[in-house]
């Protein structure tokens, strides 16, 4: 199977001690780049985080944003630091004295303060379980959804490799039409310049001129490539950098038709197969 290397997923549960959400959002790069963005909770499992999104990711950059909310209180009733809810209300006073024309603070202030109802405690091994289980869910979502798209890559790569065989066809079939023509031009020279037309030397002039327009052998290799390129795709798995490599062979190819030509026809479809071949490349670069 195919894989994009963009996609997008986002989990979240809820548990009794808090709710935990995670997004991961990956596009290409060269290799696997992880950057992961934790809670203070979970920051010592770091490690842990990446080697989940490396055994089943291979290259990409993959943005992993984890987030942490713990419960406030528990049951019917909220747990209160008394002690920091004291310190806040003799700070505030204090504060008061200072200013001309104090607002009043009221209970719901200081209960929005950081820390002044308590937290739910969780154990940070429980803690670490879940975050790793829920992003497992994460990266289950991440790859169907890089499957999906590159279903659609192959695809439009198939299309593109059907193109290229239909332009090397065609210039096979006119190969013996250019052949002929430069034959006859050939000729024509001798005649022109009022030369005896020696028909050794003439057969000469024209296994000369037809090595150097003989563009079977890039042809053959132009076709070549694209198999490799279709059994690389029904193989599937990690194969962007082995389809980047085939795009400059077919590439290269397509060159040495260009320089070859000898007729407008063939320098129109080498420049047709270029097109085509970047067409793939760019889609290419978006292969897993």
């Amino acid at each position: 199977m195919i894989r994009s290397m963009t996609a997008f997923s986002r989990r979240e549960a809820s548990y009794p001690w808090g709710e935990l959400s995670v997004e991961l959002r990956s596009v290409n790069h060269r290799y696997l780049d992880v950057s992961p963005r934790l809670p203070e909770e979970l920051r010592a499992a770091e490690g842990d985080f990446r080697q989940r999104v490396a055994a089943v990711l291979s290259r990409g950059k993959v943005d992993l944003n984890m987030r942490f909310a713990p419960a406030q209180g528990s049951g019917d009733s909220l747990q209160i630091d008394r002690q920091l809810a004291e310190r806040i209300s003799h700070a505030s006073r204090e504060i008061d004295l200072l200013l001309y024309n104090p607002a009043p603070v009221n209970s719901l202030d200081v209960l929005r303060w950081p820390g002044v109802i308590q937290s739910v405690a969780v154990e940070p091994d429980e803690l670490r379980q879940a975050a790793l289980g829920l992003l497992d869910e994460a990266l289950a979502e991440l790859v169907a959804m890089r499957e999906r798209e590159g279903a659609k890559l192959a695809e439009l790569i198939e299309q593109r490799c059907s193109a290229v065989l239909e332009v090397v066809a065609g210039v096979r079939e006119i190969l013996p039409e250019i052949l002929e023509a430069s034959r006859e031009r050939l000729r024509a020279r001798f005649e022109e310049a009022k030369l005896e037309l020696d028909p050794q030397r003439l057969e000469q002039e024209m296994v000369i001129a037809a090595q150097k327009m003989d563009v079977a052998e890039e042809l053959d290799r132009l076709e070549a490539h694209v198999g490799e390129i279709r059994a690389v795709l029904k193989k599937g798995g990690t194969v962007g950098r082995r389809l980047d490599f085939l795009m400059q062979e077919l590439n290269r190819e397509a060159n040495t038709l260009g320089s070859k030509s000898a007729d407008t026809r063939t320098s129109r479809a080498s420049v047709d197969l270029k097109v085509f071949i970047e067409q793939m490349r760019e889609q290419i670069q978006n292969i897993e």
